[in-house]
């Protein structure tokens, strides 16, 4: 259980926090509150709009029913047949006032009439002495005037035929609150017309009362929340602020350490770098003294050629002691014109065939091609990059009758020459031809070495020369085993580049 809560807890460290995505998932939920009440709040309205409705029609077609049934009831208890004294009629038609006048003392009640049909024609009784004629009397005069009931009696009529066939309450809406219901009036059960009441009830203090209950909580509750994000947002910039002060110090620690780690490492190779060098300036040396000790009158032309290519040389690597990067225009330029297949055959001639030692074992065999052009590098740069191979072959060839071969040829069509160095040794361990993660084959990395016995300056000629053919000279150097036995370096100088 503890495993698995590191675990969580790891993969949350992944994705840190900043102030800004704070600022914004905390303006997102504040967003999607009041978007959230914005809609409850419409759907609430919208519930109680049609609540309202509904309620506003079954009060209005209650009150009619009410009015229509005490009619009713009114009409049914005078006998049409018995002859009322002029007191009860009295009595009878200020019943019947007081019923239809009593509706229309409420506040939404705007209309309140009886609609009867004679021969073609609808009428509208809106008083109880019309009312008390038309029953009792059958006086047709009496509900002449229409008036102020037309529009009523218009939609009486296209509703007639269904209230006297289903006898059931209907109701026409006009506009948003105002209703017409029509309630079949039906004295003694015998269908005479329909009893219309105009009316607009309005409740909308109770939903506006609803409303802006809801309005307050809602304000409070989303005040409630406003507040406890503002307080988690302050509590989180200052632990996020605090965080990333930690973080820049410590990555300014980090980068001041790196810096000193670079610099170290940089000296150290540097260091290393010369080392490896001295012997080579050493061994020029020895060839310095050994000239001087043999010159003649006759000798004195090629043993100058050879002190001043010695002494150049000597000059070049003490340069190279006073700069880790030294300055582009040192290296490669248009004032440079070295010509490779002179520098080959100086290396060899006087070089590696005046080691002591090496010239019963070892043989030079020299194909140059003269179409090879001029390389704008200096000549001395050419000179440190092909010397560590030529050496490692010499040293890590594993034979004692070893032939070396250094070969050059021009391809015109890519403008491009090669220079290819092969020995028939044993080869290079498999290991060390492998491509590692930048491209670069193993061999010239460095403290890569192909001899069994690796010392504190051993592995770095590979890693030199290949350093500056591709670096300084913009060269390309490659290395492989050759199918037949023996190792082959093969340098790659594009002209148009």
């Amino acid at each position: 259980m503890k495993r698995r809560f590191f675990q969580l807890a790891e993969k949350f460290k992944k994705h840190q926090f900043e102030v800004t995505h704070l600022t914004v998932l905390f303006a997102i939920l504040i967003a999607f509150q009041l978007i959230a009440s914005f809609v409850h709040k419409n759907s609430l309205q919208g519930i109680m709009v049609k609540a309202q409705e509904w309620y506003q029609q079954v009060s209005a077609e209650r009150l009619a029913t009410l009015t229509a049934t005490s009619l009713e009831l009114l009409l049914e208890t005078q006998s049409q047949e018995k002859m009322l004294t002029e007191g009860q009629t009295r009595k009878t038609i200020q019943d019947f006032n007081i019923i239809l006048s009593q509706q229309l003392l409420q506040q939404n009640v705007q209309e309140l009439c009886i609609l009867v049909s004679r021969d073609t024609s609808v009428y509208a009784i809106d008083n109880g002495q019309a009312l008390y004629s038309y029953a009792f009397k059958n006086v047709k005069d009496a509900y002449e005037s229409q008036s102020p009931h037309m529009e009523t009696i218009r939609l009486y009529r296209g509703l007639r035929d269904n209230i006297r066939k289903t006898e059931q309450i209907y109701t026409v809406m006009e506009g948003k609150q105002t209703f017409h219901v029509f309630v079949p009036f039906m004295p003694r059960g015998e269908y005479v017309g329909a009893l219309s009441m105009k009316t607009t009830p309005d409740f909308s203090f109770i939903s506006n009362d609803l409303i802006a209950s809801y309005d307050e909580t809602a304000l409070a509750y989303s005040a409630l929340i406003l507040f406890g994000l503002l307080a988690m947002y302050y509590i989180s910039s200052y632990t996020l602020k605090e965080r990333n002060k930690a973080q820049q110090l410590l990555f300014e620690e980090q980068k001041r350490h790196l810096t000193e780690q670079i610099a170290h490492e940089k000296e150290a190779l540097f260091a290393k770098r010369i080392y490896h060098t001295h012997h080579k300036a050493e061994k020029v040396m020895g060839f310095i003294k050994e000239d001087l000790r043999t010159l003649t009158a006759r000798n004195i032309d090629d043993v100058r050629y050879r002190i001043n290519k010695y002494s150049n040389f000597i000059a070049r690597v003490i340069y190279d002691m006073k700069w880790y990067d030294p300055p582009v225009q040192t290296i490669r330029g248009p004032l440079f014109h070295t010509d490779i297949n002179d520098v080959i055959r100086f290396m060899v001639e006087n070089i590696f065939r005046r080691v002591s030692g090496n010239s019963d074992r070892v043989k030079f065999q020299l194909e140059l091609d003269g179409r090879v052009p001029q390389v704008q590098v200096n000549e001395f740069v050419v000179w440190e990059a092909l010397e560590p191979i030529i050496q490692n072959c010499l040293d890590h060839a594993g034979v004692r009758d070893l032939l070396v071969t250094i070969k050059t040829e021009h391809e015109p069509l890519d403008l491009s020459s090669r220079i290819i160095i092969r020995d028939n040794g044993k080869g290079i361990a498999r290991h060390l031809l492998e491509v590692d993660e930048k491209g670069r084959k193993k061999l010239f990395r460095e403290n890569a070495s192909a001899g069994k016995n690796q010392g504190e300056h051993s592995g770095y000629g590979c890693y030199i020369a290949y350093e500056i053919a591709k670096e300084r000279c913009g060269w390309e150097l490659d290395a492989e085993n050759l199918p037949d036995g023996g190792s082959q370096f093969v340098f790659t100088i594009r002209h148009n580049s």
